[in-house]
């Protein structure tokens, strides 16, 4: 076998030999004139170099432009699909909240909400229905009610009042009014209508009685022209001024229903 020494093995592999001590003698002299502290001042250590990123928008977007395009779109889909579903379930909340307080209170979910609603709206269709239908039962009640009414006034003002009239003469006529105090005519109106039918006013009293009785005589004068005399016409002519007037009550009332 052939001895390796560390020169021949060196000069094997191409290693040069030249001064083959002068490694050494390096290695003696940092050994001998080198010292930690003095490695420390030669080789300070290095500081790790920090790289603050721009967060400008402009930096933001020149990235997004040198970025993939398929992963831009897709973070561009996931934003739009979040900013639907908000706005569905807003739409959901608003919609929960003209449901009835009962139902507020569930935790209905969105197709649960949507059934509701839907049979929500049939009740209310189905009370508005119920609703003008009993708006017509009570005018038509009220229609016949203030017809009765009025019919029944007619009735007691023609048994309260009464009329009788003769002719004394060619030219006079006496009249003797009998009504109730609360329904009793103005003189007023019952002088302008004799006028209308041509008699005038010369004299005329009025008393009141027991029971709330009004009476009024009046002696009236046939004016100049034709004039035929009729007393069954005249009474019923004054006691159709009675049936007229109304109470101020009933003119209130019929205002407000108008």
């Amino acid at each position: 076998m052939v001895e390796l020494s560390p020169t021949t093995l060196l000069a094997t592999f191409g290693w040069p030999l030249e001064e083959p001590t002068s490694h050494d003698q390096n290695y003696l002299s940092f050994r001998d004139g080198e010292t930690p502290e003095s490695l420390i001042t030669k080789f300070p250590p290095s500081q790790p170099k920090i790289i603050e990123l721009d967060r400008s928008p402009s930096s933001f977007t020149a990235y997004s432009g040198s970025a993939d395009p398929s992963m831009f779109k897709k973070l561009s889909h996931n934003a739009n699909e979040r900013d639907r579903r908000k706005k569905i379930r807003s739409l959901y909340s608003s919609l929960r909240s003209l449901l009835p307080a009962a139902d507020q209170m569930k935790k209905l979910s969105e197709p649960a909400t949507v059934s509701r609603a839907l049979k929500y709206v049939a009740e209310l269709q189905q009370q508005v229905e119920r609703l003008v239908q009993r708006k017509e039962e009570l005018l038509s009640k009220q229609g016949c009610m203030i017809h009765q009414e009025n019919q029944r006034k007619d009735t007691m003002y023609s048994s309260l009042s009464s009329v009788s009239a003769s002719q004394l003469g060619d030219r006079e006529v006496v009249v003797h009014i009998s009504t109730h105090k609360n329904h009793k005519i103005p003189l007023s109106e019952i002088l302008l209508a004799l006028e209308e039918d041509g008699l005038l006013l010369e004299n005329s009293s009025s008393f009141e009685s027991f029971g709330d009785k009004v009476f009024y005589n009046l002696h009236l004068q046939i004016m100049e022209g034709t004039y035929t005399f009729d007393s069954e016409a005249m009474s019923a002519k004054l006691v159709s001024l009675s049936a007229k007037r109304e109470s101020p009550f009933q003119q209130i009332q019929e205002l407000h229903i108008l």
